[in-house]
């Protein structure tokens, strides 16, 4: 098929210069191997496309029904070519990303936000899930994880966006009900709000930010949950004490509706990262867009 395809195109070549000569030097190729292309091509068709003479070329009946066909063929090739160079150097066609429910709305959606109005011609779908996503089975683009480590295949590309550090919170009013909180050690007598997709989600080793000194405490819990706004709320109304990575509650900080607790002790940070196809050259959308998620991620504080 593909030897056939390239003698369609010589044949169009020889046709529009009225030579095999003309065509042999247009193609980079010897006058002969022209020759050859069409006379294999007149084979496997078992008719003959040209009327050859000294002076010059003619095309046959065949040859002439042939040759608007091919031409057809070499437009239909090039249109393809050209759309395949718009969706490779510029930003239409489609974007696949897949995150977390959190992170899409907490930060994935206002980090492209802007962006995705300036390029209507982009069509985007953010696959949301706390379930692992096969990027290959699901034709994903770019996938936004947050983990302990960041993971290691050979099949992909992974880009370090931003290191995020857990924190201890709770409510003013919870706090209240309790007598200070000094040392790890005294979470032990507190409520747990465990966000169940950390591991180990009760367990806990702090490190003490000036003397670097480690203590492993473990914490009884009664309520907990998979997603992050249902513990913000639970937090919020007094029901226990949680770690959440700081980012997620910066602004609850802020308005003081959260208390960090503990901020003289820290616990091991989180990596977020953007996990790609690797491919000798990515798509200028998943290029830019990647540099966007850069940017915003380097300017999000992930600590205090």
């Amino acid at each position: 098929m593909l030897d056939n395809l390239r003698a369609m195109g010589v044949f169009v070549c020889v046709v529009k210069r009225q030579s095999f000569s003309g065509a042999a030097k247009v193609l980079g190729i010897t006058t002969s191997a022209v020759s050859q292309q069409i006379r294999s091509l007149e084979q496997d068709l078992n008719v003959t496309l040209l009327h050859r003479s000294t002076r010059k070329i003619t095309l046959t009946e065949a040859g002439h029904a042939f040759f608007q066909s091919c031409q057809e063929m070499m437009a239909a090739a090039e249109r393809a070519k050209i759309r395949i160079s718009e969706l490779q150097d510029h930003l239409m066609g489609e974007l696949r990303l897949a995150t977390t429910p959190e992170l899409a709305a907490m930060h994935i959606v206002p980090a492209l936000s802007k962006w995705l109005w300036a390029h209507e011609r982009l069509n985007v779908w953010i696959e949301a899930s706390n379930q692992y996503i096969d990027l290959i089975e699901q034709k994903i683009d770019i996938a936004v994880r947050m983990s302990p480590y960041m993971e290691t295949n050979e099949d992909y590309e992974y880009v370090l966006l931003a290191r995020v550090e857990q924190i201890i919170v709770a409510s003013p009013t919870y706090l209240h009900q309790h007598p200070p909180i000094e040392s790890p050690q005294q979470l032990e007598h507190l409520n747990l709000l465990p966000i169940s997709l950390i591991k180990d989600y009760n367990k806990f080793e702090f490190i003490h930010r000036q003397s670097e000194a480690c203590i492993k405490v473990q914490m009884p819990y009664r309520i907990k949950t998979n997603n992050v706004f249902v513990f913000k709320s639970l937090c919020q109304n007094g029901h226990g004490v949680g770690r959440v990575l700081y980012p997620d509650v910066q602004d609850e900080l802020r308005q003081g509706v959260l208390i960090e607790v503990l901020p003289e002790w820290k616990l091991p940070e989180f990596m977020l990262y953007a996990v790609l196809l690797k491919r000798e050259q990515q798509p200028i959308k998943v290029i830019r867009c990647l540099d966007v998620l850069k940017s915003y991620f380097s300017q999000l504080p992930g600590g205090r």
